[in-house]
């Protein structure tokens, strides 16, 4: 499990391939809610549950899965 108390508002999501999922708006419940402000968030928020979650290490969200499997099953909201 990992701890979810040094994931800070605008830290960048990244996948296990490197690949930019988005940009931490803040955590909601047992989910990081991403900025619906960011390129690829296509003006929604999405969110990303923290089992996804592999580490957050130098400043970033690293995800346990890729870019496109992270954006596969990620929720969306307006």
């Amino acid at each position: 499990m990992v701890d979810t108390s040094s994931i800070r508002e605008h830290m960048p999501v990244v996948g296990s391939d490197g690949g930019h999922v988005g940009t931490v708006d803040h955590l909601e419940d047992r989910r990081i809610k991403l900025t619906r402000t960011d390129p690829d968030a296509q003006g929604k928020h999405h969110y990303i549950h923290i089992d996804s979650i592999a580490a957050v290490e130098n400043g970033e969200v690293r995800l346990n899965r890729t870019e496109a499997e992270a954006k596969d099953e990620w929720a969306t909201a307006d």
